[in-house]
Order: structure tokens, then sequence, then C-alpha cells
């Protein structure tokens, strides 16, 4: 076993903020392993940080209309702060978008490159002529071919899971503008993941034993093994990234899967630049622990390390690998979009301490099934197996010694009873050892709970209300077990919630202590209490409601409530200077200027069709750059196969707002982003447009459809 332990949570996304689920999958979990190493006397590091390149920040930054850098730094705040608020305890928490990130990958890049571990291939991907880039895979939508779900992403499915190619997709279109992509050959550089699969393979079967690898880990892994590796495209026809440095690639980056587990290194050198070899190539002196949710797993297990072991170094690699299924929010899931379930800022504002918190997620951690989050268990397991549990026991112990004996730990002979419970306990208090060093952090969080348990009968047994009466030593005899087991479980329990376990140290006027004291049962004696408090008010099960409905998504507004639709007519429209596919159009929606709006319609429309023409605008659409022009709303249109048709009238005034059918007109001036847009699902249906089903109006008539009587509008 190596003495320095290398930790490390899976890199969160900063395209939104976390909620329970992610907190317990990756940072709660490497957080509590990381202090009880620390306890135990490992030589200990702990590293996360944002994964901030990719598509889904770039995406962000058009809908939001600023830069992707000031995306990153607006999440980075939030989540800084989230973790800070859980005392999540890092040596280093950065971030990917910095100089040492590129250094770092391109330094892996090349080493593994002049080994031959990468080959070049063209390919056809989706290429958008609006926005003038390729598109990856997850930013274009269509209807699903094994389905027919409407709305299924070029990666997969979300209503029957298939996962899908983009080229799959029927009717694909750019989620991000509507606009219907071309395909185009691209070339791209390939892991060559065939050629190094015997040595990763050698590694892993090793390791999964070594390392004590969960199930699903072991699973999922020989599950991608048994299928055969294939070569894998790390690069991407995108800005927002790591360059690659090579002749014929310049303007492509390399792909997030690829870069974002070389944060790990990245961010441990720029945190520590003289010491970050120390830890990452140092593999006889350090195992690495690395905590992630399910999806993660062949990123950390193959692809990871094959890239680590591509450059012929001598990297520190994965020694067991913590992989968690899925936290589910009572009886659905987390939806930001649907402000369904429980984020990081709602933990912040919900009054309830967060130990407490911490202590329920560990308790419910998702380590062999998919759990759930639920109010009324929350409530129900802080109240009945913490408080009246754990809370009852240092209470009552800690009172009892200071009423009766001056809070003094007098040195005394056991009873033959007290040393059997003293026997019995001990090897419970191991287990806990043996569960962390598993890191099996719920059964080591059940384990404590039960010492705690017999604690309790213990006090009951003991009866001391009554044999003070008649045996005072005997009696100093039991507060002095009690003592040093509140000691024992405040120790254990530090890492799950360490400042439930400072107030516990302070009630017994200790410094903080190491782990090798928990099977101590003398180490107090001689020394006096302090003052004891409460740990804690119960939670009152009368909010649980109350909670459970806040969260639940139906204090949310409809989605339609954000949207602005204003009837307008094209005064003027022209090519784009710079992108032959696009029209640049001046639209009068009875503002007084008129908006200057880009659209991707050439390959369907004449100008001379459009001029004039009387259309519906998405108006309240954050302003989006396309090809070096704002754009500043959409033109709704309906498609299908190979139709498109304007959502257009001829007998509507300009400027007039599209309302729903019994509900009155309602002006939005607040901006949203695209996704805010089609989360309201606008259709044809049966040549009238509808939402939600309801049929829309503007200036008192129904909007019609008559070439494409039933498709998505976008």
């Amino acid at each position: 076993m190596a003495n320095k332990r290398l930790i490390t949570s899976a890199l969160p996304y900063v395209n939104n903020e976390p909620h329970l689920g992610n907190i317990i999958g990756c940072v709660l979990s490497a957080d509590t392993f990381a202090r009880y190493c620390r306890l135990n006397g490992f030589e200990t590091l702990y590293v996360c940080g944002n994964d901030e390149y990719g598509t889904a920040t770039e995406t962000k930054a058009h809908e939001e209309g600023v830069t992707p850098k000031e995306i990153c730094d607006k999440y980075h705040k939030i989540h800084t702060d989230i973790y800070a608020h859980f005392n999540i305890s890092f040596d280093a928490f950065g971030r990917t978008a910095t100089p040492e990130h590129t250094v770092t990958v391109q330094e892996i890049f090349n080493a593994a490159n002049t080994n031959g571990y990468f080959i070049e291939q063209d390919s056809e991907q989706y290429f958008s002529v609006s926005l003038d880039k390729f598109l990856a895979d997850r930013l274009i939508n269509g209807t699903c071919p094994r389905c027919g779900y409407e709305d299924a992403r070029g990666d997969q499915c979300d209503s029957c899971g298939a996962l899908l190619n983009p080229q799959e997709l029927i009717n694909p279109r750019c989620s991000i503008d509507g606009s219907i992509p071309e395909l185009r050959s691209t070339r791209h550089l390939y892991l060559d993941l065939p050629k190094i699969s015997e040595k990763l393979e050698a590694f892993q079967e090793n390791i999964y034993v070594k390392g004590n690898w969960p199930n699903n880990a072991i699973t999922t892994t020989r599950s991608w093994m048994k299928r055969g590796l294939e070569p894998r495209a790390i690069t991407r026809d995108l800005k927002w990234g790591v360059p690659v440095p090579l002749k014929g690639f310049e303007g492509k980056v390399f792909y997030v899967w690829f870069d974002a587990p070389i944060g790990y290194i990245s961010i441990t050198r720029r945190a520590f630049p003289d010491t970050w070899e120390y830890w990452w190539k140092a593999p006889e002196s350090t195992d690495l622990y690395q905590f992630m949710a399910k999806d993660n797993i062949p990123f950390h297990s193959v692809i990871f390390p094959a890239s680590q072991l591509a450059t012929g170094e001598n990297w520190t690699m994965v020694h067991h690998l913590s992989s968690t299924e899925y936290l589910n929010y009572e009886d659905t899931k987390f939806s930001k979009s649907r402000n369904t379930g429980v984020f990081g800022t709602h933990v912040i504002d919900s009054g309830i301490d967060v130990d407490l918190w911490r202590f329920y997620l560990l308790a419910v951690r998702p380590e062999r099934h998919d759990t759930a989050f639920s109010w009324q268990d929350f409530f129900d397991r802080v109240n009945n197996e913490f408080l009246d549990n754990i809370g009852n026991l240092v209470n009552r112990s800690l009172v009892y010694c200071s009423k009766n004996f001056d809070g003094k730990l007098v040195p005394i002979e056991y009873t033959d009873a007290q040393k059997a419970f003293i026997e019995e306990v001990t090897p419970m208090i191991a287990e806990v050892t043996a569960a962390f060093e598993r890191v099996s952090l719920r059964d080591a969080l059940k384990n404590i709970l039960a010492v705690g348990k017999v604690g309790n009968r213990f006090f009951q047994d003991q009866e001391p209300w009554v044999r003070i009466k008649e045996n005072r030593d005997e009696v100093q005899g039991t507060v002095n077990i009690l003592a040093h087991l509140v000691k024992n479980i405040a120790i254990m329990l530090e890492p799950f919630m360490p400042e439930t376990s400072k107030r516990i140290y302070k009630m017994l006027n200790i410094e903080s202590p190491d782990w090798k004291q928990i099977e101590s049962f003398d180490n107090l004696l001689g020394s006096t209490i302090g003052k004891p408090e409460i740990l804690f008010r119960k939670l009152d099960v009368k909010l649980v409601d109350q909670y459970r409905a806040k969260y639940d998504g139906s204090e949310k507004s409809d989605p339609w409530d954000k949207i602005e639709i204003k009837v307008g007519k094209i005064l003027d429209i022209s090519r784009h200077p710079s992108a032959e596919h696009l029209y640049v159009e001046k639209i009068d929606l009875g503002e007084g200027e008129p908006r200057t709006i880009v659209s991707g319609l050439v390959k369907y429309f004449e100008a001379e069709e459009l001029k004039d023409k009387m259309v519906m605008v998405a108006s309240n659409l954050a302003p989006v750059e396309l090809s070096g022009i704002e754009s500043n709303g959409m033109v709704l249109c309906a498609s299908k196969k190979k139709k498109m048709e304007i959502v257009s009238t001829d007998d509507m005034a300009i400027g007039s707002v599209v309302y729903r059918e019994g509900e009155e007109p309602s002006e939005n001036p607040e901006k949203i982003s695209i996704d805010d847009f089609k989360q309201a699902s606008l259709r044809a249906k049966n040549g009238l447009v509808v939402c939600d089903e309801v049929p829309l109006f503007a200036d008192g008539k129904p909007l019609k459809t008559e070439v494409v009587l039933n498709s998505k509008i976008s």
C-alpha cells in the first residue's frame, strides 16, 4: 500500500450549477475519502476543477451573447461558492482554460504521437452554413429512426435511449438556430486504441483486483474491451479548446473527452509547479483514487489510461476507480430547465445546516444501484438515524458526566460487563476503517451509526441513574467508556460531518485527534470535558411538503411565459457578405427601428419571395453573432424532410404579439436562449400552430401553415 494518495473527482462542466446528484457522485464522495486519508496519516492531495472547453461552452456563450471565457468565469464562481458551502477540502480546485493545461495536453499528445499512436482519417460531419462551423453530435436534433421521437440528439435519443450517429437522424437540424445542416468532409486525428489495447487490458485486469474496483466499473470497462476498441477521434472543428500542435490541423482543437482528464494533471501543475511530478510521475509511491458517476467510467478506465500508456512515460495511473450509480430526485430526474430537484444554491438558501446535507447524501450514496433524494426520507433519516442516535448519545453521555462527575474522567477498574462492551464495539469500529479502505463510504457511515446504537444500548443497560446510588466507581467507569466512545465516533464522523466533529471535540476539551485514536478507551483519562450542547434541533417534518413543492417544478413558470413572438414584415433582404447561404433581413416589428435578423433560408427561398413578406419572429432571443453579423431574433419556420415553410400571414398588424387561445397577449422584455425557446415545443399540427396542444393567435386570428401541416416549429 502506497503512503501517498492522489485523489480526483470528475471535473464538473461549467454550463450549469451542480445538483445533489453531481455533488455526491463526485466532489462530496472524494472529499470524504480525502479527509479520512489525511486523518489516517496518508500524504494526501485532492485535486478537482472545472472542465471548461468544448461545444457546450461555445453554445452557451452564443446563447447568452458573451464570450466562452465569460461563461467559464461565471460558472466557475458558482461552482466555487457551492463547494465552499459544502466544506469540500480541495488541495487544488482549478480549471482547464489555462496555459498550463494547454502545455500539458500538447505534451501528452506529442509524446503519444511520436510513438505512433495517432492516425488521420476523413469523415463526413454536419456543417452549419448559418453558423459557419461544423456541429458537434449533440448540436444536431431530428427524428429518431428507431422510435420516431422528434427531438432526438445526434448522439442519443432521450426517448428510447438508442445511441445514434447524426447521419441516422430524420430531418436533422441545428439545435442552435434551427437551420438545416449539410454534410461536409473533414479530417481528424484518431487515437489508435486497437494498437494499445493489449497493454491497456493487461493494466486493467491487474488493477481491478489490486485497486478493489466496484462491479459497475469493472463491468463497464470489460464491456468496452470485449466489443473491441476502435480508433477514436480526438480533434474537433471548434475554436474554444486546446489547439492541436500539428501541421495540417490548424484551426482544430482537442476533443473535450481527451483533454478533460488531463486537467487533473494540469490543475496540479498550475497549483504546485515545483512538485506536480512528485504526484503524477511517481506510480511506485502513489495510489490514484478517482471519483465519478458511472457515465464517466470509460473516459477514466479506457481513454485516460490509454493516453498515458501511449506516451511511454512513467505516469501515476488509476489505482481505484470509485464510480457511483445515479442519485435521482423523488420519483423523477434532476432538471434545471424544469426547476426540478435541489441544486447547490438551493442548499445554501435552505437554512438547513450543511453537515446534515452531507450526512444524508452520504447515507444514500448510490454505490451499488440508483438511489433517490426524498424530502421525507431526508427529514426522517436526519431525525431518526442521526439525531435520535448519535445526537442523543453525545448529549446524554456528556451531560450525565458533567452533572454527576463535574466532567472529570478518572481512571477506574472496569467491570466485566464494561470490558465486554469494549470487546464488542472495537471490531465494529475497526470495520469502519475497513470500509473506508474499500472506498465503501456508505458502509462506513452505516457502521458508525451501528456503533452509536450499541452505545445507546450500553447506556441503557448500565442504568447509571440507578447504580450511582450504590456504586459510584462503577458508574465512573461507564461514564469513562461513553466519553471515549463519543470521542471515537467524532473522529470517525469527521470525514462525513467535519464541523459537527469539531463541535464534539470542543465539548470534550480536546484538539483535533487523528484516526489512530478511534479504538482507544483510555487516552482521555485524567482530563475534564467541556460544556455539552445539543448538536442540532430536529428538522420540522411539517415542512416536508413545503420543501417538496418548492423544488418539484410546479412553481416554475410555463415555458411559454418566457417567450415573446411578434408579427413582423421583411422590409429589406440581402445575401450575407461573408456567408453565401445566409440572408440578412431588416424586419419591422413595430418598434420604431427595424431589427436585423440573419436566417439560413437561401437554400429554400429567393430573396424576392421574402421581401415584404409578413413573418413571425421570436423577438426576445439573446443576440447571436452569425458569421460576423449580430442577429436579433429568429424567423419561425416549419420544416419536414425537404419542405420548408415560413410561418406567415398577410392580415395581421405589424407588432402584434402572439398568444395562446384563451390567454391575453403579453410582451416579455427578458432575453432568453434558444434552449429556453425550445422548451415551449411549438408545433404545426393539422395546419395550426400550437403550444402544448393549444392554438396560437395574433391580432385575433390563428397562426396557420399550408404546406408543412405537421412538424416542429423552429
